[in-house]
């Protein structure tokens, strides 16, 4: 057995053995949520295949001192060139999620972005990150309440704000829809059978509580019933945030800033304008269009013509140490994966964080040997073109 596997739970050595393991852990309704795309989830499907199409040559005769995947982003050197993606609902999906993965990304000295979605809230993640970790902000309707939540994360120290921008109206994701899902999830008696089905996700839900949106809390309304959170989601957070947006985020936030949903040139010129520290080549894991392409498509062209303007990072799609070899050759200076680590909580509960990092750590390193890659700034020189 490789010494690599050794590290972690050698039962589960991939992403892919950690899915067949969370998806008998997880109720449909939760699993469902998790893996959904929009519409007929080709894009989903697109965003994982497209990767097996990038080739890297190795090379075995030429001296290779030793593997160095520590990069530099913002001032911080991460012991990885991956970090954690933000996802929205992870306590529906894993009790207390958001936090098993906050403490392990701090662990293993990789970023955890917190989405404004998600179920712990700003102040319990800082705490727990030691204020290293990056928020995902879903820009809302009124001012108001995007400058207060500005201020929230100025108060612990937030050093990255990132700003979705591909939500102008939220995807036809039809698992959803069938299933009725909302926050709470509702009592049917499909969902109540569910649960009972999956006993330690259901004690482990008592046990911690039922999920909520706790970053919004203080501007709901105590008592609301699922319909009136529908609509109050709704109404806080649906709309188009343009180019003027994006700019006057810039204007009040002292942090870096990066912009996550760019695919196109167009967006990307745009923000170099704007004067963001970088952007995130996203498709929303395959959540939000179903006729747009992979985010490793576009990734190579977009960081030719802006590596010299600011941070070209990706996520969607990627599922393992290859992928992220893969999106480094092309272009990208980081990565970023939602699902795995999803995956890796819903079939390790608290260790799945650990296991999932060790696991990708292991990996790539392997990956690096065999290119005779000692940084991660080899890898673009391994793409066969």
């Amino acid at each position: 057995m490789s010494t690599n596997l050794l590290q972690y739970n050698p039962q589960y050595p991939s992403v892919a053995d950690l899915k067949r393991k969370a998806k008998k852990r997880m109720p449909k309704f939760a699993f469902d949520y998790l893996e959904g795309g929009c519409n007929d989830e080709l894009n989903v499907w697109r965003n994982e295949e497209d990767f097996k199409h990038i080739f890297l040559m190795p090379q075995y005769l030429k001296k290779h001192k030793g593997v160095d995947m520590r990069t530099e982003l913002f001032g911080h050197t991460y012991d990885a060139p991956f970090g954690i993606a933000p996802v929205g609902l992870q306590g529906l999906m894993w009790p207390n999620a958001p936090e098993i993965l906050a403490k392990a990304a701090l662990k293993h000295n990789i970023p955890y972005i917190l989405s404004t979605v998600s179920t712990s809230s700003i102040e319990r993640i800082a705490e727990l990150s030691e204020s290293k970790f990056w928020f995902q902000l879903y820009h809302p309707t009124e001012n108001e309440l995007r400058d207060d939540l500005l201020r929230r994360l100025e108060a612990v120290s937030c050093p990255v704000l990132v700003v979705l921008i591909d939500v102008p109206s939220f995807g036809l994701r039809y698992r959803e829809i069938k299933a009725g899902l909302s926050m709470p999830p509702k009592n049917t008696i499909s969902n109540f059978v569910q649960a009972a089905m999956h006993p330690v996700w259901g004690l482990e839900t008592l046990r911690v509580g039922i999920p909520s949106f706790a970053t919004l809390k203080p501007y709901m309304k105590k008592g609301m019933d699922m319909k009136q959170l529908g609509k109050f989601m709704n109404a806080t957070f649906t709309g188009r945030v343009d180019a003027d947006k994006v700019a006057a985020i810039r204007d009040k936030w002292k942090g870096k800033l990066v912009v996550k949903g760019v695919v196109s040139e167009q967006d990307a010129e745009l923000c170099a304008g704007i004067g963001v520290d970088g952007i995130i080549v996203s498709n929303h894991g395959g959540r939000q269009i179903d006729a747009g392409e992979s985010t490793i498509r576009p990734l190579k062209g977009l960081a030719e013509k802006f590596k010299d303007k600011y941070k070209v990072m990706i996520d969607s799609g990627l599922r393992s140490g290859p992928d992220i070899g893969r999106s480094l050759a092309c272009g990208a200076d980081f990565t970023f994966m939602g699902r795995p680590f999803m995956y890796g909580v819903g079939a390790l509960g608290k260790a799945g964080g650990d296991h999932t990092i060790a696991m990708l750590k292991a990996q790539l390193k392997q990956v690096m040997e065999q290119l005779c890659c000692e940084t991660i700034r080899d890898f673009p020189g391994a793409l066969i073109r």
